[in-house]
């Protein structure tokens, strides 16, 4: 009874089988391995030298990745200068808790890192192709206390000409964070907050 239930719930008659002869050929079913195919595509690529080609195009891409970076789509040099303060209280999913086991910030409260721990840097988002805006990022402070962040270009690039460290937003990470949409931008830390700035760069020149 059991059995004829649940062949009703799917759909299937419970009626005795029948035999209803074959309809056209027939053939076995075979699918060769998987791995098999596999290994036999990898050793004809090997063999004809378009694996080495596919492992050199792959490590020249990847390298050209890293000295320059695919650039932060949507950011563009600013026109006007604007201004704004960034709070960077989050909303604990859980307790925050010292060395000790102490609590510092319970679940559910909001919570403002700044209060716990300071900026040690400050940080310059600029384009590294432009020349004016490596000009206006060199002037905003020393290595040690400024960050140069490029938007689009190549931080190894920069790196040797300037024998100073930059650093490249990633996909665009910081600038979508913070709402940052034009470059030269300047972001640094006032008491409990985070205040940023883009500046307007006067054509043919940097600013301070």
């Amino acid at each position: 009874m059991a059995i004829t239930l649940f062949a009703w719930l799917i759909g299937i008659a419970p009626a005795s089988a029948k035999d209803y002869g074959t309809l056209g050929a027939t053939w076995a079913i075979a699918e060769p391995d998987l791995l098999q195919v596999i290994r036999a595509r990898l050793l004809a690529a090997q063999q004809s030298g378009a694996l080495d080609a596919m492992n050199r195009k792959f490590v020249e891409s990847a390298q050209a990745s890293v000295r320059r970076p695919h650039a932060v789509a949507g950011i563009t040099p600013a026109s006007s200068d604007r201004h704004w303060s960034f709070d960077p209280s989050v909303t604990l999913a859980e307790d925050i808790r010292n060395a000790r086991g102490a609590i510092i910030a319970a679940k559910g409260q909001r919570f403002n890192p700044l209060h716990v721990v300071g900026m040690a840097h400050s940080f310059a988002f600029i384009d590294g192709d432009s020349t004016d805006e490596v000009s206006w990022a060199l002037k905003q402070g020393a290595a040690d206390k400024l960050w140069i962040v490029l938007v689009k270009g190549s931080p190894t690039d920069r790196m040797s000409e300037l024998k100073r460290r930059f650093y490249f937003d990633q996909q665009g990470v910081l600038t979508a964070r913070f709402g940052i949409e034009h470059t030269p931008a300047l972001l640094v830390q006032k008491g409990d907050a985070l205040d940023l700035r883009e500046v307007a760069l006067p054509h043919g020149g940097a600013t301070p």
